[in-house]
Order: structure tokens, then C-alpha cells, then sequence
């Protein structure tokens, strides 16, 4: 089965993360393929690299980064919503005239338009959060 995973929440603030992370994983070693991850409203916060937990939690942001590459999974922000959140790639950064970016690796930014499509190629698209 191809699924796509639409994440919703940050990745401290709510299990949402987490539980999109352990799916996907339990997917995957069952022979299952994920087409897209497409992280929407406070879920973007999933792809900051300046996100910096203690030595002692779990890096989220680094989980889903070594997933995609593994993996080679899609891992897509949602435009607006990263921009509201102050997350940026070169690109973003650029054009809107900020001296840095900030995207986790494996992650990259589009429009909502890249969710349409990730529902519309899998055979089911799983939300976790709100």
C-alpha cells in the first residue's frame, strides 16, 4: 500500500510528531511505500535544524532527516505555513531578504498544491494532529 502522512503539530509540543514518525517507520518494515510527508501549519516546526533538544531526548528533526534519506521519502513544508513560522530554505531566505535559512536536511518547501497531489497518488493519506 502507498500511503502519504500529512503531520500537523511541533515536534515537542504534541505526540502527533512522534506517532507520524513510529507509523511511518512500522510502514516501511512492512514493505509499505510512503510517497510524501507533508507537514502543514505548526508541524513545519518539524523542520528546523536549529531545533536543539537535550543530549538526553530524542531529536525529532534528525529521526525524520535520516528517514528521508534512508529511505529516500519527500519530506515537504508547507510554504505559508513556514514562512508565518519564520523557517526558510537559500531560496526562501533570499527572496524574502533574511540573511539566513534554517531547513533541516531532506526537508524542502512548496505550496499546498504538493499535498493535493500526495493525497491524490496514494492509496491513503494519514493525518496526525489537528
Amino acid at each position: 500500500m502507498k500511503f502519504s502522512i500529512l503531520v500537523s503539530e511541533g515536534p515537542y509540543t504534541h505526540q502527533a510528531a512522534d506517532t507520524a514518525y513510529n507509523f511511518t517507520q512500522a510502514a516501511l518494515e512492512k514493505g509499505h511505500e510512503i510517497y510524501r510527508i507533508f507537514f502543514y501549519h505548526d508541524g513545519v516546526n518539524n523542520g528546523t535544524r536549529l531545533t536543539t533538544p537535550p543530549q538526553d531526548d530524542r531529536n525529532i528533526v534528525n529521526r525524520w532527516s535520516e528517514l528521508a534519506q534512508e529511505h529516500e521519502i519527500d519530506l515537504v513544508l508547507c510554504v505559508a505555513a513556514a514562512q508565518r513560522r519564520g523557517i526558510a530554505d537559500a531560496d526562501e531566505a533570499r527572496r524574502n531578504g533574511k540573511d539566513a535559512d534554517n531547513i533541516a536536511a531532506g526537508f524542502r518547501i512548496s505550496g499546498l498544491g504538493q499535498l493535493i497531489d500526495a493525497g491524490i497518488e496514494a492509496d491513503r493519506l494519514i493525518t496526525f494532529g489537528d
